[in-house]
């Protein structure tokens, strides 16, 4: 591992250029408790296809050089084994059964105090939750320990750290990313176990070395027993949330979870059912007519559109000047970026050509558009920069100044796309509630035919192998008060609460399963168990 990895080095610039062209910010958490230096086996979630390795890569703390697995048979030759070495891989031997010769480049290069990366949960997949992580790290970290321990403890000590990637929607265009590191996880408490004699002690610490990983994971993700659940809380976080960018990234993971908790306990106030299905009803309108919440919440729509109390629709006078204005201030802006919007519109389109051939793939869309995208603007800024280049007689000065001008306009471009992109969902929108305002009574669908719109869809189950990560249950109870001051000191837009919630919610911690609440006890709601509800934050 001596070499400078040039390779990885290239790959890994072009991997953040991609990653800040897709997304619009991507926050580190955590990153101080990654260690600067000495052996350590970085496991991440993996829901996003190659987007994991480039986030993972392109944002890990110090600029660490990682290193992945590959299989060996590709380190044939002297070319082929440069060019994977020098891009940081490591060869993996999956035949063999001697876990020594499995792991024997993995052990060489935490010997020399490198940085391994591995995804634990083997395959990418779009689920509600972490299904599955598998013992791979374990065994490598263990089987180093017990390596170093023969060879004299050679080379430091080995500690895995997690690192959960979660995105805000992993799939769209300017969306954000949070990559949260946890405390490093060593090998004391396992070792010993592992080097025992005894029949099955060293698979069982692999077991628990396992699910401490898998643990340190879920407390870091979000995760929902299913996608009604899901997409409950996502919608409550859509409403109570102005924009997504409304939400500190710190906070988005502990709001979505609590969200997630609070519509993961059936009947915990009247009327959770309809709710809940108003929820996933509002949702699923949104989903299927290409809209947000966001944008129709900057429209003059009624505020209250509760079905038992009739309120009538903008006039088609008010919906045509909300168009104009909308339409107005989007040409205002146009000017500025016209240019840019011509020379990037077919990395858009074939980025949207690219999402549509893995349509029932969600973990699969991004990854397309980044591919299409970056292909086509390679050929788009090589062009802009071989045309300034000319121009300037292909002279030295001419080649840093024209490398100049593409580096200008691609920054120009990020730093006014965010505002842009908004303005057009909003022009959107306002577009198609001017239709829908405007169509003939007769266009209009009856309730029947509405219904097959009403229903969210849900992606394709996945079929990762290995067992699906459980999902505790939350427990223990909180102030109903203390719930509604953590969400609205993380900027939710919740109003007082008018009347007392009735107090014959059941509780379902381990210690109470079954039980009513007293009446005469504060009422209460859930958040996450392992989380800090502090008010006053």
């Amino acid at each position: 591992m001596s070499d400078s990895k040039v390779i990885h080095r290239v790959i890994r610039r072009i991997a953040g250029l991609a990653v800040v062209s897709f997304f619009s910010e991507v926050r580190v958490i955590g990153g101080e408790r990654v260690p600067r230096e000495g052996p350590i086996i970085a496991t991440a979630t993996h829901h996003n296809m190659v987007l994991d390795p480039c986030v993972l890569s392109s944002a890990f703390p110090y600029k660490r050089i990682l290193h992945y697995w590959a299989k060996a048979s590709l380190f044939a030759g002297p070319v082929m084994t440069y060019i994977l070495t020098s891009a940081g891989n490591i060869p993996v031997d999956r035949r063999t059964k001697d876990r020594q010769k499995l792991f024997a480049g993995t052990m060489v290069a935490l010997s020399e105090g490198a940085a391994v990366a591995l995804f634990p949960e083997g395959t990418s997949y779009t689920e509600p939750r972490i299904m599955q992580v598998k013992d791979g790290a374990a065994w490598a970290a263990l089987e180093y320990t017990k390596w170093r321990r023969e060879n004299g403890n050679k080379g430091d000590p080995v500690a895995i750290v997690p690192a959960a990637i979660v995105y805000t929607d992993k799939s769209k265009y300017r969306s954000r990313v949070i990559m949260e590191f946890g405390e490093p996880i060593t090998m004391d408490r396992f070792v010993d176990q592992f080097l025992s004699p005894d029949e099955g002690a060293s698979r069982a610490a692999v077991k628990r070395l396992t699910a401490t990983i898998e643990q340190a994971l879920v407390q870091a993700t979000i995760n929902a027993p299913d996608w009604d659940t899901l997409y409950c809380a996502r919608m409550a976080r859509d409403l109570l949330w102005a924009t997504e960018r409304s939400i500190a990234l710190d906070d988005f993971v502990p709001v979505s979870q609590t969200l997630v908790d609070l519509f993961s306990t059936p009947d915990l106030v009247p009327r959770f059912n309809s709710t809940k299905k108003a929820l996933l009803t509002y949702y699923s309108l949104l989903q299927s007519s290409n809209l947000t919440n966001a944008a129709l919440s900057t429209l003059p729509l009624p505020l209250d559109l509760d079905p038992s109390r009739p309120t009538p629709l903008p006039s088609r006078l008010r919906t045509l000047s909300v168009l104009v204005a909308e339409t107005l201030a989007a040409l205002v802006r146009l000017p500025l970026f016209l240019v840019p919007l011509l020379f990037h519109a077919p990395a858009y389109f074939f980025g949207r050509i690219g999402a549509k051939l893995v349509e029932d793939e969600e973990e699969t869309q991004a990854q397309n558009k980044v591919a299409f995208g970056l292909l086509l603007l390679m050929v788009v800024y090589t062009t802009i920069g071989v045309y300034i280049w000319s121009i300037l007689r292909y002279s030295t000065v001419g080649a840093i100044l024209a490398a100049g001008v593409v580096f200008v306009f691609a920054w120009y471009h990020n730093s006014l796309i965010d505002d842009y992109y908004d303005h057009a969902k909003r022009l959107v929108a306002a577009w198609r509630v001017l239709v829908g305002v405007w169509a003939p009574k007769r266009w209009d669908l009856s309730i029947p035919a509405l219904t097959q719109y009403t229903v969210p869809k849900v992606p394709p189950a996945s079929d990762p192998a290995g067992d699906a990560a459980a999902v505790e249950e939350p427990s223990g109870w909180r102030a109903a008060q203390e719930v509604v001051a953590f969400l609205r000191a993380r900027g939710a837009k919740i109003g007082q609460l008018r009347e007392r919630v009735a107090g014959d919610w059941a509780a379902v911690s381990s210690e109470a399963e079954g039980t009513d609440v007293d009446s005469g006890l504060e009422d209460y709601a859930f958040v996450p168990s392992g989380a800090s509800v502090d008010v006053a934050s």
